[in-house]
This record gives C-alpha cells, sequence and structure tokens, in this order.
C-alpha cells in the first residue's frame, strides 16, 4: 500500500508503529544518482522518437510507391485470410509489413505503446521462408524478448543501453515460421504491475478510453492489438499479465503452461524464482489467431533450440473436437468480488454453452485466499524483495510501483509488526505482508512443497467432478490509470493459475452496460478495505468498455483451453467498435 495507506489503516494502532512506518517510508524515497536517470530517460525517448519518425518515414515512401493498394481491407483481413493471401501471392510481404506500420504509428500516437521500430524488418522480408506458417505475417512484441541489437530496458536505467546479443529462441522460430517482427511495445516499468507506466517510456492508454490503463504487463501489445496496430503479439503472464491487458483491452490471450513454450532469451529483472513460474503466450484480435501461433511454436525448430522444452506438438485434433464439453464453473472466487459486468458476463456464457449442449458444474478451487496470499505471494518475494529492489538503485520509481516498492524495503521485523497490527483492520493486507518476508532455504522449500501439494488438491477436486475445463469471471472492465497498484487484491482471479500453473485464457463476451455502471455505485466488496474501495472507485465510467470471462484447463492441455476458448468466442461475440 501507499504510504498514505498505511497511515490510514494504523490510525488505531499504536503511533510507536506510525512512526515506525513513516521512517521506513521517508528511507525508502532516498535514491541517488538523479542526473544519471535523467541521462537515461533522455537518451530512451531520443531512441523512441527516432524510430517512430523511421516509422513514419517507411509508411509513406511506400504509400507513395503503392498509391492504389486498400489498406483498410487488408487491415480488415483475419489473421488466418491474411496469411492465405500472402501464400497464394495475392498479397505481397512489404503490403502486409509497411500497412501495418503505418497503423501502428497511427495508434502509437493516442496511445503511446510502441517503443521502437524494428529497422531490419524490412530486410527480413526477404529472409522470410514461404514454407513458414506465418509466412509474410507483421508481428509486434513486448519488450522483454530478446532481440539482436535492441534494448530491453523493462523501463529501467539500468538496462538503458544494454542491447541483446541475439535473438530470443520464440522470436528465432516466429522468423522461421515466415513471421515478420516489426515493433517492440511497452511494459510497466519491472513488469510488475498490471498498470503499463514507466519513467523511461512513459504511460500507454487504453485504445478504448483514454484515462482507463490497456492493462499490464504486456500492456503495449493489447493497447496495439485491440486498436487495429498489430494482428499477433507475444507476451509474457506470472501474475495475469497476458490476461489484464486482453480483458482491459477487448482481445483474446494465453496463458499457457509454464514450460510449454520457450523461455530462453527473455529479460527479467531477476532470476531463480521457480516457485511461481511465468509463462510465454501469443495475444491476438481471435482466438484461431492464437491456436495458429501455437501451431508455428510448438515446432521442431523450438525443440531443437531449447532442449529442455517438451518436444509437445499442437494437437490438432483436440483443438478442432466438436465433442461437448464437461465444464465447471464459478460466479465468485469470494476473495475479490466481481463487478455487475463481470458476474453478468460469466452468466451469459454459462447459459449460452448449456443451450449449446454443455454440462455447466459449480466448482470452486479450495482455500483461494491461501493461494493468493501466501503461495503466489511468498512464492514472489521469498527473499523479502531483495533481488527485486537492486533493479531500483538510483533510479525513480514509477507511481504504479510506488505502493509495492514501498513495502519491500520495508525492514523484516517492520513488516512483522505492522502485519499483526494490521490484521484486524486489514487482513488481506496483513497476510500479504506477512509473506513477503524473506525466507530460510528450509522454509523456502517448504513452501514450493506446500504448492505442489495445493496443485495435486486441486486437480483431484477437479478430477472427482470429471471436469475437462473452467469457466471463471475475469477481472473488468479497464481500470482508471495509476490505480492497478492500489487495488493488489483484484489480481486473485489471475494469480491462482500461476501459482496452479494450469493453462489459462481470455475471451471478450460483452460490453459495460449503464445498467452495470449504475449498479457499480453500489459496489462495496467483500471486506470493504482500502483494495476493495480502489477498485470500487477505478471501474465507474466504464460503459461500452469491453468485459471478459477466463477460459482455464488442465497443465499440457492448451488445445483443449483453446478449444474451449474458441467455443465461448463463437456462442458470444461482442460488438467490436472501429478505432
Amino acid at each position: 500500500m501507499v504510504l498514505d495507506e498505511l497511515c490510514t489503516a494504523l490510525s488505531g494502532a499504536s503511533g510507536a508503529a506510525l512512526a515506525c512506518c513513516l521512517v521506513a517510508a521517508a528511507m525508502a524515497l532516498r535514491w541517488s544518482g538523479r542526473r544519471t536517470v535523467r541521462g537515461a530517460v533522455a537518451r530512451a525517448r531520443q531512441r523512441q522518437q527516432a524510430a517512430l519518425e523511421s516509422m513514419d518515414k517507411a509508411a509513406q515512401r511506400f504509400r507513395l510507391q503503392n498509391p492504389s493498394l486498400d489498406s483498410e481491407a487488408l487491415l480488415a483481413l483475419t489473421l488466418p485470410q491474411l496469411v492465405q493471401k500472402l501464400h497464394s501471392g495475392e498479397l505481397s510481404p512489404e503490403a502486409a509489413l509497411f500497412t501495418y506500420v503505418e497503423k501502428a504509428w497511427e495508434v502509437n500516437k493516442k496511445t503511446n505503446c510502441v517503443i521502437t521500430y524494428l529497422e531490419d524488418s524490412e530486410t527480413q522480408l526477404s529472409q522470410a521462408p514461404r514454407q513458414g506458417l506465418l509466412y509474410g505475417v507483421p508481428l509486434s512484441l513486448k519488450e522483454c524478448f530478446g532481440y539482436k541489437g535492441q534494448d530491453s530496458t523493462l523501463g529501467l536505467s539500468v538496462n538503458e543501453g544494454v542491447p541483446a546479443e541475439c535473438d530470443s529462441v520464440v522470436v528465432q522460430v516466429m522468423k522461421l515460421q515466415g513471421a515478420v517482427p516489426f515493433v517492440l511495445t511497452n511494459v510497466p516499468q519491472s513488469m510488475f504491475s498490471y498498470d503499463c507506466s514507466n519513467p523511461l517510456f512513459g504511460k500507454t492508454t487504453n485504445p478504448w478510453k483514454s484515462f482507463k490503463t490497456p492493462g499490464g504487463s504486456s500492456g503495449g501489445e493489447g493497447a496495439l492489438i485491440a486498436a487495429g496496430g498489430s494482428l499477433l503479439g507475444l507476451g509474457t503472464d506470472i501474475g495475469g499479465s497476458i490476461r489484464f491487458p486482453s480483458s482491459f483491452c477487448g482481445i483474446c490471450g494465453l496463458k499457457p503452461t509454464a514450460n510449454r513454450l520457450s523461455k530462453m532469451g527473455l529479460k527479467g529483472c531477476y532470476y531463480g524464482q521457480v516457485a511461481v513460474p511465468f509463462s510465454v503466450g501469443p495475444m491476438a484480435r481471435d482466438v484461431e489467431s492464437l491456436a495458429l501461433c501455437m501451431r508455428a511454436l510448438l515446432c521442431e525448430d523450438m525443440f531443437r533450440l531449447d532442449p529442455s522444452v517438451p518436444p509437445l506438438p499442437f494437437k490438432e485434433e483436440v483443438y478442432t473436437s466438436s465433442r461437448p464439453l464437461r465444464v465447471g464453473y464459478y460466479e465468485t472466487d469470494n476473495y475479490t468480488m466481481p463487478t455487475p459486468a463481470m458476474k453478468r458476463a460469466l452468466l451469459e456464457t454459462k447459459e449460452r454453452l448449456e443451450a449449446a449442449g454443455h454440462t455447466l458444474v459449480p466448482f470452486l478451487p479450495n482455500n483461494i485466499p491461501c493461494a493468493v496470499e501466501n503461495l503466489w505471494m511468498g512464492g514472489m518475494f521469498s527473499d523479502g524483495g531483495s533481488s527485486f529492489l537492486q533493479n531500483f538503485k538510483g533510479d525513480v520509481v514509477d507511481p504504479c510501483l510506488k505502493n509495492l516498492v514501498l513495502i519491500l524495503k520495508v525492514p523484516r521485523w517492520l513488516k512483522g509488526l505492522l502485519a499483526f497490527l494490521l490484521k484486524p483492520l486489514q487482513p488481506r493486507l496483513a497476510a500479504c505482508l506477512s509473506s513477503m518476508k524473506s525466507r530460510s532455504t528450509q522454509k523456502l522449500w517448504e513452501l514450493q512443497h506446500r504448492i505442489e501439494m495445493y496443485r495435486s488438491s486441486v486437480i483431484a477436486q477437479w478430477r472427482a467432478l470429471d471436469l475437462d475445463v473452467l469457466l471463471t469471471p475475469m477481472l473488468g472492465p479497464a481500470m482508471d490509470l495509476n490505480t492497478p497498484g492500489k487495488a493488489s487484491g483484484a489480481i486473485s482471479y489471475t494469480v491462482l493459475y500461476n501459482c496452479l500453473d494450469f493453462p489459462a485464457g481470455v475471451v471478450p463476451v460483452t460490453t459495460v452496460t449503464v445498467e452495470d455502471e449504475a449498479q457499480m455505485e453500489h459496489y462495496r466488496g467483500y471486506f470493504g478495505d482500502t483494495w476493495d474501495k480502489e477498485l470500487q472507485k477505478a471501474m465507474t465510467k466504464s460503459v461500452g468498455l469491453p468485459v471478459a470471462v477466463q477460459c482455464v484447463a488442465l497443465p499440457w492441455q492448451e488445445e483443449l483451453c483453446l478449444r474451449f476458448m474458441r467455443e465461448v468466442e463463437q456462442l458470444m461475440t461482442p460488438e467490436k467498435r472501429p478505432f
């Protein structure tokens, strides 16, 4: 929590504890090296501006040379349609690339989602293998994907001016499949936020409403794809970082089982944390595009380049099956109260699935509060946050990270005291504070074992009901800018499936109505704490914004998850407003 929120929560507690909190927070704000930071920011902004100018020039040059090209018709094509026309020769890869370069440039003016243009995309065109599944397809990448010669800053000054020596494995595979990476997109500082802002490149906004966040940490991808500036992108997810932007921006996204796709060559803000693994996954406008991307990635090239990835090719027969499904569902996780739009989206989807012949069965994974507060939070910060904080030495902290950084910088003994004092007033915050303390090796092993046992218990629940897949609410609509960090409890719908390491995808199914908005005025949450109050304020003025549901399967069953997502998409087709 931010300092004033902690102080408010402690208003009935001892003055000594409040004084300790103030001192600790003051110490947390003593950053040095401001000059170095300003230099890094200036260089990053100059690099971004130069890249955008190159994009504009490339697009204009192609437009002058090809005045008769129907850009609107090209941009209206789905990914499978574009692939078909590129393979047949009806469209050229140059037409596809520069049309999307021009559109991405326009989208960026409104959302600030692009941080660099990959100029070598123009030379990549001639090298794209015609036999590749994604021949000639323009591809956008979250900034953390290693790309030769390009920085992966994560919005941190320490990473500015440190270009990658080679492409990450998934980038290599996508190139071998004929895709043409053309832009890198913005992320929140450190990627530990479901907002999207950093000191180097600034704030990315939601293409539907500029005062709303696109979500994070794959927020640049979400904004660019939703606004039509890309057909296909790659993101990462350790707590909802693919699913939040997909939900907030109204697109589709898949978080696979953690090791289904290679993570070799990706940048992170610290390494070695394995209790809660992160996933690489696709983001696109529709489910079929996600499936096509997974087909392309799950190939011999990836298994050869990264032998640590299990050689499991895409199971076409599972994805194309039409047999009725046995679907578990829950309307709420009893931790974060669903907004009226979330609840309606879930119930309408359930009704359509039942009408289509699927069986819906009530199902709620056991002990969700423990999974969120103890297992996920404890796994992420078992060193008390010291590795994470190393990234901020001499740097400024973006507002979207201020709450987290303040808490992590509180000494271990004070975290324990604050957790004790806050427990009657803010039980969720108190539990998270307790979990964010450094652990001994023995305690870390115990935590990892608890995660394994929890996963086994949920799978046993699932098997007992003979479920195929699971339907859950997904946080939405999009929150106001600068608010996700003040409503940390709302990550419960996503982090559960990172803790379990289940594949989970997001599909937009409706939009916020006037009735939803009116009901939101009475939203109080289950705890009435700071997180609930902030969530209620952050989700107003949302009429017309997209709302999604989450589709989940058991580990290594990405194809079944996608098949379920496709079923939901076909039954629930929200109107999409053009940008």
